[in-house]
């Protein structure tokens, strides 16, 4: 009998999670490509791992028992990966890595090329996410590291079961039509009359933008309403309002927007999220430090950054 690893990581979610749904969400399939890898699993096995209730489905007994040796083969899977780095005198290794817009275009390019430089057979493989899904991604294990943000406003309940490297503190500034704030720097509470472009608020950076501004005694009103940064900047630039922008967004900044320091500092912490079962893969250890590397020439280094494990 022959197991596929990807197979087995859907029957483990589904006994997590409960739903092919969920399990779609979380390992970015769709649920009838999940249901089609349940069933050739059954094939392979020649024993009912799920079966219907109505609408939802269940995990049978003998797919109960398979999902339990399930979690203990990927773990195995990965601490073999583990040894097999740690034995090698130069590294060679693939990682998929969580990125968000920001991120992909501000900061990754530079930590790629330090990595490139110095550990060339260590090939990455980014995934764009929502900032709020990426971390959940690593703890299913889609992903070997994702970036994941903080804000000063408000800051995320973290998964203990999850390690976290800090990288980068970044400021958001106001980013305004061109010659609406004649000073250097602006208040929150300047801006209380202007329309906002903003994300909406079951995003992380909606919600800690919303709630800056009500921290300075306003709700502010939404003129747009966008997921995407470059599309906001766009629309300032338009005159169609203002936003916030982090240090790293500014790598997308159109003619038209002026930057202006927010006189109440709000600020970002950008963090590399990572598994912490057993000794840490050297290839993530060294990506870790290349991007911390990157940060550092950027002016963005973390004041006190958390020591990381030796990768030899």
């Amino acid at each position: 009998m022959e197991l596929s690893l990807r197979r087995l990581r859907m029957l483990r979610e589904l006994q997590r999670r409960g739903t092919v749904t969920a399990v779609a969400a979380a390992l970015h399939y769709s649920p009838s490509g999940v249901s089609q890898q349940l069933a050739q699993l059954e094939r392979e096995v020649g024993v009912p791992l799920v079966e219907r209730h109505g609408r939802r489905v269940q995990l049978t007994e003998l797919g109960l028992l398979l999902a339990e040796h399930a979690t203990e083969i990927l773990a195995a899977v990965e601490r073999a990966t583990t040894a097999l780095e740690r034995a090698q005198q130069g590294i060679t290794a693939r990682l998929s890595v969580g990125v968000w817009a920001s991120v992909a275009s501000g900061l990754l390019p530079a930590a790629l090329a330090v990595l490139a430089r110095d550990h060339p057979g260590i090939e990455v493989r980014t995934t764009e996410l929502a900032p709020e899904e990426t971390a959940e991604a690593v703890k299913d294990g889609s992903l070997d590291l994702s970036f994941v943000i903080d804000y000063s406003t408000y800051p995320r309940a973290w998964d203990p079961t999850l390690g976290r490297v800090v990288i980068a503190v970044e400021r958001l500034h106001a980013a305004v039509p061109a010659g609406v704030v004649p000073g250097d720097t602006v208040s929150l509470g300047e801006l209380s009359e202007q329309p906002w472009i903003l994300a909406g608020q079951r995003s992380h950076f909606g919600r800690a933008v919303r709630l800056a501004c009500r921290h300075r005694g306003f709700e502010p009103r939404i003129g747009h309403e966008v997921e995407e940064q470059a599309t906001a900047l766009a629309m300032v630039a338009g005159g169609q309002g203002v936003t916030l922008v982090s240090d790293l967004a500014l790598a997308l900044l159109p003619p038209g927007v002026d930057i202006v320091a927010l006189e109440e500092p709000v600020m970002r912490t950008v963090s590399l999220a990572h598994r912490t079962t057993g000794t840490p893969r050297p290839s993530v250890v060294l990506f870790i430090d290349a991007v911390r590397t990157a940060a550092a020439e950027m002016g963005l280094a973390a004041s006190t950054p958390v020591p990381l494990p030796d990768p030899s």
